[in-house]
């Protein structure tokens, strides 16, 4: 009966998306005309189809800060990854507009299409053309003063009950080259309430809670201390994981 019921949850989410992304679709279809005029625009709508549905299927969200957080500077957000609904934690978190870097698969959903073919940047991971490009857009997006969330892990892991992978490089090589401070989030049970896509165990009504780390300045690193950078955050984080999600 549990299954049936979390299944049921995820079918009942997935289509408070599409119930919401609808109306919302013909200012999108305008606004993605033009990305760059409009940036802000797109990204108030995807906040706002994202915390419909979630509100509507009874999943919350709950946010404690390790330090005061100066919004109106950019970041490098980085995230742990055990979720479809970590979008949504970060569309809640952030008030100011970011952009996210994601798989290229995220480009055959009808809904994340619409955002990873204007504001968002999609990365194929088995092409270096395509991560440098990526990469390269980033740079450009971090300039313009705009934040950019990328999971240092890479993707969501197989492994149930998850647990933090290592870390890879990207997102630390491009916090250093435009020094820029990293912002480390522990998305820390959100996997409870629905794991990867919902697909295997489906979901339930919940509270998510969201650690958000002391920033990282990178203003004296250089490129050579990248790997040190990138292990310090990753033991901070873990640290934060473990406490909650030791049992």
């Amino acid at each position: 009966m549990t299954r049936i019921l979390r299944r049921t949850h995820t079918i009942l989410y997935l289509g408070a998306v599409l119930l919401f992304f609808i109306p919302f679709y013909p200012f999108l279809y305008f606004f993605t005309r033009n990305p760059h005029k409009y940036y802000n625009q797109i990204v108030f709508c995807r906040k706002w189809i994202s915390l419909l549905a979630t509100s509507i299927v009874g999943i919350r969200f709950k946010v404690e800060y390790e330090s005061n957080i100066d919004w109106s500077e950019p970041y490098v957000i980085c995230p742990n990854h055990t979720s479809i609904l970590d979008i949504t934690a970060l569309t809640y978190l952030c008030p100011q507009p970011f952009s996210f870097m994601g798989k290229i698969e995220l480009l055959k959903n009808p809904v994340t299409r619409v955002f990873f073919k204007s504001i968002d940047i999609a990365v194929d991971r088995k092409s270096k053309i395509s991560a440098f490009r990526a990469f390269k857009k980033a740079d450009e997006m971090l300039k313009e003063g705009k934040s950019i969330v990328i999971f240092p892990e890479g993707k969501i892991d197989d492994e149930y009950p998850p647990r933090l992978h290592e870390f890879k490089s990207g997102s630390f090589r491009l916090a250093i080259d435009n020094k820029v401070k990293i912002l480390p989030v522990v998305i820390q049970d959100v996997w409870r309430v629905l794991w990867d896509d919902g697909s295997t165990y489906g979901s339930k009504p919940g509270v998510v809670h969201i650690k958000v780390l002391e920033p990282i300045d990178t203003q004296t690193l250089t490129q050579k201390e990248f790997d040190e950078l990138q292990h310090y955050v990753y033991q901070k984080m873990n640290q934060h994981w473990l406490q909650v999600n030791a049992s």
